[in-house]
Parts: structure tokens; sequence; C-alpha cells
């Protein structure tokens, strides 16, 4: 159990670095910020020069690892973390110094119990990109297949453990605090921070979640999921095929090899679209780096550490809600936050409605590149605070994807209209499975799931209720109070009873020994 001093002063630690770079001023000067967080910040920032403009990527680089991916997180909450820091946030890059090589040649043998001569005909020990949480070589395998090989940094999974434990510590007391700090759930925050964390540092599951993302987009034209190595693959080693592309943020290379861009935007955001509401699993980490259009024109998409998923229900709600902004219905968008009990019943729905459509109207019918994205969060996030709108953390990656998406598809089309690409895949998707005959469909489905069930049920109710024996009942048995349930007090005449007789039958066995009634 790691001492409250120690989570103390990793934080002012960290405070420290966050002073230097001028990312504490925010947060001072926010008024909702409580007063003891308020009184952290001082002292960490105390003898410290800042920087007029505050840099919160550098700061969370300098940092560490485990921050780094806090910070990538935090992008997607201007709510906690304030406009200006999540839009910086949005440039923080998962780049460090790669790991020597032979450290990386050692986690390899180590954790396959075979030398690498043995696995990989060819091995760059240069590699091509060196994250936070491991780097990736070029190699090709004893079979001549070309494949990237991603290896976890030694002593990462440590780190991480430890980094963490502090932030559940600190969201614990910030939460606790009350207030706006608890509207904001900065627990479940970390809580679900931690579990994206932990499973990309099992590259297993990295590799199965890529393996379940190229079955479910097996159908879509011009999006690719590399293959996976399953012989060369464990906890610490993933290794996958090789992709010859060009990343999607070289617009220059991009026009040279004759791609169309305003066709890649698109598809791009109907690849999302269609993980995110018809298969309810999608890639959290499409940033620009970890996407590829190759020669033919295919993206093709890499990096599968952290990936989200959304259960039906909330896929119905939320395609429900971009198809009413999208059509400016919003009335049915207000009921459904109401329905899934985002927004206290004790609100208004027509009032909610009317707040949503003085942040959606400005931006029906326009570009992106027309649009205020400042003044929209702004009005959005009033909104939340307005409402009583507790955070959601099963949206944060859906959040964060969409952020991420969006500012991709701008940067290769800049007159993209992401409603207007949107709306006809989300009103397809809402025709086909929220329609009468799908209504219908599920409604028959239950039932006869219902029905199936019975059986099991009535023989669960068999066992807990047997049928009577052949023996004929038992008679009646008269009550007798037992000596040790007698109530203390009752009556001092019933325990001096008790005494009495118990000292009287232990005269009579003693007279009985003494005269030879015992034999």
């Amino acid at each position: 159990m790691t001492l409250p001093a120690t989570h103390i002063r990793r934080l002012l630690g960290w405070g420290r670095v966050l002073a230097r770079h001028g990312a504490l001023r925010l947060l001072e000067q926010s008024p909702n910020t409580p007063a003891p967080v308020r009184r952290l910040c001082r002292i960490a920032r105390f003898g410290t020069r800042q920087p007029a403009e505050p840099d919160y990527a550098g700061a969370f680089r300098a940092i560490g690892p485990a921050a780094i991916k806090l910070g990538q997180t935090l992008a997607t909450r201007p709510d906690l973390v304030g406009e200006e820091a999540a839009r910086n946030l949005l440039s923080l890059q998962d780049r460090l110094p790669p790991v020597a090589f032979k450290h990386i040649r050692h986690e390899i043998e180590t954790t396959f119990e075979r030398p690498l001569e043995a696995m990989f005909a060819e091995f760059d020990p240069e590699p091509v990109g060196a994250a936070s949480v491991a780097q990736v070589h070029r190699a090709t395998t004893t079979e001549g297949r070309e494949v990237a090989v991603k290896v976890l940094r030694p002593g990462v999974r440590e780190k991480f453990t430890r980094d963490i434990e502090t932030y559940e510590w600190a969201a614990a007391h910030l939460e606790a605090l009350g207030g706006e700090a608890s509207r904001l759930r900065p627990r479940l925050v970390i809580a679900n921070f931690k579990r994206w964390t932990v499973r990309e540092l099992d590259l297993r599951r990295e590799a199965a979640s890529a393996s379940e993302l190229a079955e479910q987009m097996h159908a879509f034209p011009g999006y690719r999921i590399p293959a996976i190595d399953w012989d060369r693959t464990n906890g610490r080693v993933m290794t996958l095929d090789w992709i010859d592309g060009i990343k999607i943020s070289d617009n220059a290379a991009l026009d040279a090899a004759g791609h169309d861009r305003k066709e890649l935007a698109s598809r791009l955001v109907l690849a999302f679209l269609n993980q995110a509401i018809s298969g309810g699993f999608f890639h959290a980490d499409m940033h620009q780096g970890n996407l590829f259009v190759e020669a033919d024109g295919t993206i093709a998409a890499i990096d599968f550490g952290i990936m989200g998923r959304i259960d039906r229900r909330a896929r119905a709600w939320l395609a429900e809600i971009l198809y009413g902004l999208t059509t400016g219905n919003y009335r049915r968008v207000a009921e459904i936050h109401f329905e899934a009990q985002y927004v206290p019943s004790y609100h208004s729905v027509d009032e909610f409605a009317t707040a949503l459509r003085a942040v959606g109207e400005p931006m029906r019918g326009k570009p992106v590149s027309e649009l205020s994205v400042g003044q929209m969060l702004d009005g959005l996030f009033a909104i939340t605070r307005d409402f009583d709108m507790q955070t959601q953390p099963h949206l944060l990656l859906l959040q964060k994807s969409m952020v991420m998406v969006e500012g991709i598809a701008t940067q290769l089309d800049p007159q993209i209209n992401m409603w207007d690409t949107a709306a006809p895949f989300v009103r397809s998707w809402i025709r086909d499975e929220l329609g009468p005959e799908s209504a219908i469909a599920d409604r028959i489905r239950e039932d006869a799931e219902t029905l199936l069930r019975l059986p099991a049920l009535v023989r669960r109710i068999e066992d807990r209720f047997p049928a009577k024996g052949g023996a004929p009942e038992p008679p009646p048995l008269p009550a007798v109070e037992l000596m040790w349930e007698r109530k203390r007090g009752t009556s001092s005449g019933g325990w001096a009873g008790y005494a009495l007789a118990f000292a009287a039958g232990a005269g009579l066995t003693l007279a009985g020994s003494l005269l030879g009634w015992w034999g």
C-alpha cells in the first residue's frame, strides 16, 4: 500500500513540471477549481518561471509515458481541463526516444525462449516508431513474410501501475471535495483510463482486437486491417503484416500519388461510423500516425491498443441523437437524453430541447471551416452544467475518436460537412435497426428467448420447493425454552433456580461416588 506522503510527493513533482510549462495557470484561475487544489498549485509553482503561453502537451510529455496517455484522454474533456488546454493536448504525439536494440532483442528472445534468428530472417535494429508503451521494428519472417514487430518497452508495466495508483488516489480526493469536481466524476474517468491502459499493455489483447475488427470490417471496401502472425505474438510481442503506404496526414504525397482527398475524407468518416454505430466496436486511437493510404487508395489502420465498445441500446441512442441534430429534431434529441438518464428527470424536456437548438442551429448546413469549435464546445458544456448532466465515462472513447476523425477529415478536405456526410449512413442504420420490421423481429426474438427459459425456471422453482416425500407428517412438538436463550435479567429467581439445581446435582454426584453408588 503506497503511503499518502508518496502520492503527494509525486503530485507535487508533476505539478512542478506543469508549472514550468505554464500549465497550472488556467487551473488556478478557474472558478470551478476547489480551494485545496488551488493551494497545491500555488505550492507546486513556487519559485518557478512560467512561460507566457502554456504548453500543456509539452508538460505531459516531460512527465512521462503514463502522463502522455492521460493527456491524450484529457484532450477530449474541455469540461474538465478547459478548452485552451484540450485544444493544446490534441497535438500531443505519443513519441519517445527508442530503447536500445539489445534490450529489444532480449525481450523477444526471453518471452519466446528462442533465438531471434529462429523466428526472423531479417530484423531491422532501427525502430520505425517509438511510443510510450512500445516500439515497432520492420522484419522478415523465416517464411519470407514482411511484418511489423511491436515490442513493449522494458519496465513499462511497472511504471504505469505506479503512476495510475497515484492518479486514482488524487481522483478520489478530488471527487470527495464535492461540487463541480463531483459532477465531473474524476474517479470513473481514471477507472476507464486504467482499463484502457491495462488492455494496451497486453499485446495479445491488441492482436485479438485487430483480428475482431478485421472480421467486422471485411465487407467495407477501401479499409484494411493488417493480419496477425499468431505464431510470433504473445503478451509482450505482437507481429502483424507490414503496411506500405503514405501517411494520411501527408497531403502533398497524397496529391502526388493521385489520390482523391475528398473521397478519402468521406470514406474515413463512414468507416468510423460503420465501426461505432453498426458494429459497436471501434478503433479508438485513429490519430494521423495510425492511418496510411496504400497505392490502390485503401485506408490501412494500425495500432489497436485502444478500442471502444458501445452496446446496442447506447448505439441506438447515439444514432438518433446524431440524426436528430442533422435534421433539427431537437425535441427527439432531448427525449433521448432523458430516456438514457443522461439528464435528471426533474428538468424540463422542452427547456433542454431549446438549449440544444441554441447550440445546434448555428452548425447546420455549414462546412467545418466556417464553424467556431470553441463557441460550440462552450455552448455544449454550458448545457451540461445547467442541466446537471454527469460525465458518461463509457462514451469518453467515442468522443475522443470523433474528435480525431473530424480533425483528419478536415485536414484532407477543409470543406467537408460532417453532418451531411454522416446523415445518409445514420438514416439508413436507423431505418434498418430501429424501424417497424426490426422492432417486430426484436420482440419475437426476445419473447422466444423468454419462452425457452421457462423450463429452466420451473426446474429452479422445484429445486427451491421440492415435493413432499413418502414419510408421514411429523407430529407437533412442544416448545422447550433453552437455558442460554433466556434473556438476562428477566428474573433473579430464574438464575437462582438454575444455580441451586446445579449445586444439588453436583452434591448428589459427589455423595454417590463416596458411597459407592456408581460402582
